[in-house]
């Protein structure tokens, strides 16, 4: 494979570049997605078995006890929402909230699917390094989304029913 060869130096300059790039882009383009196409679960973001409805999140992760913790961005870019909170507690509000946690974790399934970019001009190790960098920098926060979804969809079939 024909590797695109700069000093080390150069090299950690732009992979640290690249890694802000690669969020900001993948962000930008989750940010500007129509509402309409975040409105219900595709494959990807649909719940699995073994997630219990998020319950697998809180009872083997223990999600509950350092998913505050960590940065939220949701209102970085204008029109934007932060997670940290519901903005309200009426159906919409909770649908609105759903929809925001669909785009938020695209966004870094997205950014996460970057890391291969990298093998074009790092070496074989640095490579594997970054990719595994982008896995469990944007990993926890794919995970906090899906527990606050499979938590908000519960609350919002439990309204209805």
């Amino acid at each position: 494979m024909l590797r695109l060869l700069m000093p080390q130096t150069v090299t950690i300059a732009v992979d640290i570049l690249a890694w802000g790039a690669f969020h900001s882009l993948t962000g930008l383009v989750a940010h500007r997605l129509d509402d309409r196409r975040l409105a219900r679960d595709g494959w990807l973001l649909r719940q699995r078995a073994f997630e219990d409805g998020g319950r697998w999140y809180r009872r083997r992760l223990r999600i509950h006890r350092w998913k505050d913790r960590l940065p939220e961005a949701g209102a970085l870019f204008p029109g934007g929402m932060s997670k940290r909170h519901l903005p309200t507690y009426d159906a919409e509000g909770l649908r609105v909230f759903a929809r925001e946690t669909r785009r938020a974790e695209l966004a870094h399934w997205w950014a996460m699917l970057c890391g291969p970019l990298f093998v074009l001009w790092n070496p074989p190790l640095a490579s594997a390094l970054l990719i595994t960098y982008g896995v469990l920098i944007n990993l926890p926060f794919i995970l906090i989304q899906r527990y606050n979804r499979f938590r908000i969809n519960a609350l919002i079939g439990r309204r209805r029913g």
